[in-house]
């Protein structure tokens, strides 16, 4: 299941983690964010142990999501080591993230 990422445990999670993280940015009336969360939970498994997989509500999260400039969502930003390395806005299929998630497995 992917995490379920907060203002409080966002930078002990994502930034320190010694893996790639994929963070979806998301709201409960977002319809786009319903149909990709299939997507992110299945990379949450195929990806478990190897990457950081998680979600972050923005709106009961406004803190990070208003740091990295989140203004359309679903927003899925890619960060290693402590730093964006990646960005996607809106809806795409499992392929695509995929791509972009090895791409910074290295």
């Amino acid at each position: 299941m992917a995490l379920q990422l907060t203002d409080n445990n966002f930078e002990q999670t994502v930034l320190k983690s010694d893996k790639v993280a994929i963070v979806d940015f998301w709201a409960e009336w977002c319809g786009p964010c319903r149909a990709i969360a299939p997507i992110v939970e299945e990379l949450s498994k195929e990806y478990e142990g190897k990457a950081v997989v998680g979600k972050l509500d923005v709106d009961n999260n406004p803190e990070t999501a208003m740091k990295y400039g989140i203004r359309s969502i679903p927003t899925i930003l890619f960060i290693k080591n402590g730093q964006v390395v990646d960005k996607h806005v809106g809806a795409a299929s499992k392929n695509h993230f995929v791509d972009i998630l090895n791409k910074h497995m290295n």
